[in-house]
């Protein structure tokens, strides 16, 4: 499971603002140009503090406090992405105080809530494999096609002529069989591969 666009959502706690930004990325790299980048877009504001996880195996876990005391902000933003199941993710919390200390525990909330709370309304992706088709049938058989096919498969393009061929993914196993039943026999259905293919979790 992974982010599907860079999101941020914003937190007021005692008076204090805390914007969390949300970044998909792969290497330490992007991570640290993300970082850099909403630095610039925040020049003002008192601190920046980050967290990301990436990796097959999330062996990439990298955090930072930016000046609030130490283990109050970076670390309980790592753990809350680590608790959040997504993969390959940069998380920048940034802060503009508001005049009230929130003292040790009241940080580790906060900062460790900036980011479960963005993450719980983040949109998500999945990645599934899924089965690639080639299917060639006649015209009188396209209002039958249409119907299955929206309900179970995704199309990738149609092309018009003498017959229509389509092509389309899917991750039901059934699928040859009901087309076959569907068009007795008439319709010819090809798998010309897999795909891996990120699908919306929904909210």
């Amino acid at each position: 499971m992974r982010l599907k666009e860079d999101f941020h959502h914003t937190l007021i706690i005692e008076r204090s603002e805390f914007i969390c930004y949300l970044h998909k990325c792969l290497d330490e790299n992007q991570a640290r140009d993300f970082i850099q980048q909403i630095r610039r877009l925040h020049p003002d504001a008192t601190h920046h503090c980050y967290a990301y996880i990436a990796g097959a195996h999330h062996e990439l876990q990298r955090s930072n406090d930016d000046g609030e005391p130490a283990g109050t902000a970076g670390v309980p933003m790592l753990e809350a992405l680590k608790k959040s199941g997504l993969r390959d993710l940069c998380a920048v919390t940034v802060r503009y105080f508001g005049g009230i200390k929130l003292g040790a525990g009241g940080l580790i909330r906060a900062y460790s809530r900036s980011v479960s709370d963005t993450v719980r309304l983040a949109p998500k992706v999945e990645t599934v494999l899924m089965d690639e088709y080639e299917l060639i049938y006649s015209y009188d058989l396209i209002g039958k096609i249409d119907h299955l096919l929206k309900n179970s498969a995704d199309l990738i393009d149609r092309e018009y002529g003498e017959q229509i061929t389509c092509h389309f993914l899917s991750t039901d196993a059934s699928l040859p069989l009901t087309i076959s039943e569907l068009t007795s026999g008439q319709g010819q259905l090809q798998k010309t591969g897999t795909r891996l293919v990120e699908k919306d979790i929904p909210q």
